[in-house]
């Protein structure tokens, strides 16, 4: 049987996320980094977790806000990206998120005109993003929304509306393109004029 062995730089990395983290319900996997830079906030409630190899960069907001946010395995969250809890926020292992990207599991009701929007209702259906997913730089994924295994989104799409699994999707408001394996890099272009 093999055991694995932590070198002592990941093993003192590791202590360091545990003491930032102590006492709060954040719970990051030794194998996770989780850089100096970023903000990890339990705001009215929820919590965190965060899988093993998994990669939170420097100046990545992530805010519960009542909801919980759970990174899967070996992901990637680059720079400026900011991931909400609201309604919970479910990342699947083994997934790509470019930098400046926002997850919002959350959305105001604003049917009175009487009445503040900040005042109304609010729903928090929850975001899903299942396993070996690409996310291009800035795309916004709304709330209710679940992007299927294997799909890309391409930079700067606007998320509304569930991806079926293996699907290449682009645009405002992002659509269907095409499917992994039988896009041509043309026909993305193409599709996106």
């Amino acid at each position: 049987m093999m055991v694995a062995v932590m070198a002592p730089k990941h093993l003192m990395r590791g202590l360091w996320v545990r003491l930032r983290f102590l006492g709060r319900p954040i719970h990051v996997d030794w194998l996770a980094r989780v850089w100096t830079r970023s903000t990890i906030r339990i705001v009215g409630g929820g919590s965190v977790s965060i899988g093993p190899g998994s990669q939170i960069h420097d100046y990545v907001m992530l805010m519960t806000y009542g909801g919980d946010i759970r990174v899967g395995a070996r992901c990637t969250v680059n720079p400026f990206c900011v991931l909400y809890g609201h309604g919970g926020l479910t990342v699947g292992n083994d997934v790509r998120i470019a930098a400046h990207c926002v997850f919002i599991p959350a959305n105001h009701q604003f049917d009175d005109v009487n009445k503040p929007i900040w005042q109304q209702a609010e729903s928090r259906l929850g975001i899903v993003v299942e396993d070996d997913v690409w996310i291009g730089a800035g795309v916004r994924v709304m709330d209710g929304v679940r992007i299927g295994r294997g799909s890309v989104i391409g930079a700067g799409a606007v998320v509304t509306k569930s991806i079926p699994p293996g699907s290449v999707a682009a645009g405002v408001p992002a659509r269907v393109i095409g499917q992994r394996g039988k896009v041509q890099s043309s026909s993305v272009a193409d599709a996106v004029k």
